[in-house]
């Protein structure tokens, strides 16, 4: 052990060595000192090929969107195209939605426990948010969004085509009530 840190002292390098140090290539354009991008930070679930662009303090950009969680959507391409439903959940990192009862992916599961067997079971997979379009039921008309604010300063969404206001209060009040129903409904159902 002596021996070898006395071949390591007498190994002497100097402060212009290669080793530790980038090699530097000739450029034809100069490289800035400081870079603007930082890492992101933040780690997610993310696919190997995708990679999020990242704001100043690492949090990933979120999308504006044009729909929300509870919105009546129509597709509008894709193998699903022209079906009808509502959006259970809202991804804003990648601009996807999932419709309730759209785009079912078949998904193998294991068992569990040892006496349990696997399952064969139907998820809802993912759709990107530029694929469906907001849906009035009453009309029967798939329609932009436009964005307008009332008399009593609200700011709210509507239909294009039809004028429907699609964030009222009543709507809100459905969304909760049905959203309490079939958590109850699972609650029986689980007991």
């Amino acid at each position: 052990m002596a021996a070898l840190q006395c071949s390591m002292t007498s190994l002497s390098l100097s402060s212009n060595s290669f080793l530790g140090q980038r090699l530097s290539l000739p450029t034809l354009y100069p490289v800035p000192a400081n870079p603007t991008e930082k890492p992101c930070l933040i780690v997610m679930r993310l696919k190997r090929w995708e990679r999020k662009d990242c704001k100043p303090n690492s949090l990933p950009e979120l999308h504006k969107m044009h729909v929300k969680v509870g919105d009546t959507v129509k597709v509008i391409s894709g193998h699903e195209k022209g079906k009808i439903g509502e959006i259970t959940k809202v991804f804003r990192h990648n601009s996807t939605v999932i419709v309730k009862e759209i785009n079912l992916k078949t998904k193998h599961v294991k068992s569990r426990e040892e006496g349990e067997p696997g399952q064969i079971i139907k998820i809802e997979g993912a759709i990107h948010s530029s694929n469906v379009m907001l849906y009035s039921k009453e009309k029967e008309v798939a329609s932009r969004v436009g964005h307008k604010i009332l008399d009593d300063g609200r700011r709210v969404r509507y239909l294009i085509k039809t004028g429907e206001v699609i964030d009222s209060a009543e709507n809100w009040k459905k969304l909760k009530e049905e959203s309490t129903k079939t958590e109850a409904a699972t609650a029986a159902a689980s007991s």
